[in-house]
């Protein structure tokens, strides 16, 4: 019968601890349910791994005892937590959670850009001191969007925006035109010379060693002084004391980052201060129902694999996320 680990929080006051419809399995396989400090006993004999507890870093300890895994599904959409050098050079098959994230994200990334051209947050902050200062505020129709990331969630996001008038470009591995989403797409590596295009510059992209620190300082310098940066992306993708500086001194307009370098972010960051910046949680893509979604898409994966079909959502270990085809 074959074995699958199932990897979920320490937290025990956490409501989405156990992932549901495990139950499935009955029968037809083992399920052993672990925290961290048990995977390593967990992993032995197993031949998959359900990352339910989707930014745990344990796997790359308990590596040496996984001596029959055969595949792992990560409960989200980024596997840059888990992409340690021997899984990447395994045979072990890697999927995630691509699909759910899409639309949920990009609407949060629209809300964020509605949110900063409405001046919502400094609307509360009238509200909160009494105060009735009429002002006026900008459309977005028309507005220019450039989105790093051409994976499904930049798709979705790009679909999302033109639909309310805005005017979308893209930026990826490599320049291309006429893309059905994007319309032209700039190569990453030239990302300076067309970052002052944008009225919003977003970054969906997945964290890899090329998106790492993309967004420099040099970035911020070249963009518009009064533009917008959205990310629910990566934290470690932006240079966080560039930002910091360019948003106290002028150098950008505003920020609306869902995704920090250290999370939760430290009490001491200079982030908290800053009245041109909106802070979440990590929580774009988690909407009523992301729970119970996800374990499904877990377990008709499963269902493939126990059939001996091709499983959906197969990472490309070596560029870190599912290539699209």
């Amino acid at each position: 019968m074959p074995v699958i680990a199932v990897l979920i929080p320490s937290d025990t006051s956490s409501p989405e601890r156990m992932p549901p419809g495990l139950d499935a399995f009955e029968g037809r396989a083992e399920v052993r349910i672990t925290d961290p400090d048990g995977l390593p006993q967990a992993l032995e004999g197993a031949d998959a791994l359900f990352l339910w507890d989707f930014f745990s870093e344990a796997v790359e300890s308990a590596w040496p005892h996984a001596d029959r895994l055969q595949w792992i599904h990560v409960a989200a959409a980024g596997v840059d937590k888990l992409m340690f050098d021997e899984l990447a050079a395994s045979q072990v098959t890697v999927t995630n959670a691509q699909g759910f994230f899409d639309r949920p994200i990009a609407e949060f990334v629209l809300g964020a850009v509605l949110a900063q051209a409405k001046e919502f947050a400094l609307s509360h902050r009238y509200r909160t001191e009494r105060r009735w200062v009429h002002r006026e505020t900008r459309r977005i129709q028309g507005q220019r969007a450039m989105i790093i990331g051409t994976g499904a969630i930049g798709r979705e996001t790009a679909r999302l925006l033109r639909a309310v008038g805005m005017e979308v470009r893209g930026v990826g591995r490599t320049a291309r035109r006429e893309d059905p989403d994007f319309g032209d797409v700039v190569s990453s590596e030239e990302l300076a010379e067309h970052a002052g295009w944008a009225d919003h510059l977003i970054n969906a992209a997945p964290l890899t060693p090329q998106t790492a620190g993309l967004i420099s300082a040099e970035i911020l310098a070249a963009m518009n002084p009064e533009a917008h940066l959205v990310n629910i992306g990566r934290g470690e993708s932006v240079d966080e004391p560039a930002l910091i500086e360019a948003l106290q001194t002028g150098g950008i307009g505003f920020a609306s980052l869902d995704v920090f370098a250290e999370e939760p972010l430290p009490q001491d960051s200079a982030l908290w201060d800053l009245d041109n910046v909106l802070i979440s949680p990590h929580m774009s893509g988690d909407v009523v129902g992301w729970s119970a979604a996800l374990a499904e898409q877990f377990v008709e994966n499963a269902e493939r694999w126990l059939a001996g079909e091709t499983l959906n959502n197969i990472v490309d270990k070596d560029r870190g996320y599912v290539p699209r085809h």
